[in-house]
């Protein structure tokens, strides 16, 4: 199977890895899950199973039916790892999937930004852009930073240590090579697993207006155009959780980051208010320390 390759360059917001943890030059030892059935076994279960359409199409539709549902809670994971050492960055926030606007609070694990500990990064995501609370490296405290995310090499995949929820159900519009593994539970949750390849250019074409921006930036920054992933979908079409994996090409060995979404409380109220211009920094931000790369 093919796996994503992103180019990264010299100076480019150091982009090679999760900027957001401070681990610039690691490599994934991340495992695939297990749970694997044959192709024919998988679509002839899927014929009985699920009467919505192919795996391919019902995939397809999962960010239409989030933007459908509205909104939900979501708890998210970016994990990589080398030689002995495993990093995971976990958030926790909710997200509008219509007007594609969401909070998540990201904690970072202890000593990865080269400290005992790090405060709790607020993230507020909107489209086209990524702000940031208690960033640190050098930025004022009760400042934010904002990154236009259509100028990222990875178009806002991995560089925040989350990745937004819209542009991980937009990704899965380029699906392809799509297999129904067999129904699980989740959470108490009855759901589909669904396994196969995101096509990154084809989910950028069929994407939203305000997600397109993004997608194309990833689309350009990535030297190939797959990323494997297993979905989990409810007998609704809702998307209950999905495992993205990514890995770049770097100056040094290859990095892989394994992000995964979690999705429930559907229907929850989102508040997300940007702040104003007056309270971004534009400063200069420090290389090298706590949390991820801006320009």
């Amino acid at each position: 199977m093919v796996v994503r390759q992103h180019r990264c360059g010299g100076g480019a917001l150091a982009l090679c890895a999760l900027a957001v943890a401070g681990v610039m030059t690691v490599g994934s030892g991340c495992s695939d899950p297990g749970g694997d059935g044959g192709d024919g076994a998988g679509r002839r279960a899927v014929a009985l199973d699920d009467p919505a359409g192919t795996p391919v199409a019902v995939v397809r539709r999962a960010a239409e039916e989030l933007a459908g549902a509205g909104s939900a809670e979501t708890r998210t994971s970016m994990e990589t790892a080398a030689g002995g050492t495993r990093v995971t960055i976990r958030g926790e926030g909710a997200y509008d999937f219509r007007r594609q606007l969401g909070r998540i609070r990201v904690v970072l694990p202890k000593d990865a930004t080269g400290s005992h500990e790090h405060r709790p990064i607020t993230e507020l995501l909107a489209p086209g852009a990524l702000y940031m609370k208690n960033r640190g490296a050098g930025v004022p405290a009760g400042k934010w930073v904002r990154i236009d995310t259509t100028t990222l090499e990875d178009g806002n995949l991995v560089t925040g240590g989350v990745t937004d929820p819209m542009a991980s159900a937009e990704l899965l519009r380029g699906a392809d090579e799509v297999r129904y593994v067999g129904r699980t539970e989740l959470a108490g949750v009855t759901v589909r697993h669904y396994r196969g390849v995101a096509d990154i250019g084809r989910a950028a074409r069929a994407a939203s207006p305000s997600s397109r921006g993004a997608l194309d930036a990833a689309a350009k920054g990535f030297s190939t155009d797959s990323v494997p992933f297993d979905a989990y979908l409810d007998d609704e079409g809702l998307l209950r959780k999905v495992r993205h994996r990514f890995t770049f090409a770097t100056e040094g060995p290859a990095v892989a980051v394994v992000s995964t979404m979690l999705l429930y409380g559907f229907g929850a109220p989102v508040s997300v208010q940007l702040p104003p211009e007056t309270d971004i920094y534009t400063g200069q931000v420090e290389q090298g320390r706590s949390g991820p790369e801006a320009p």
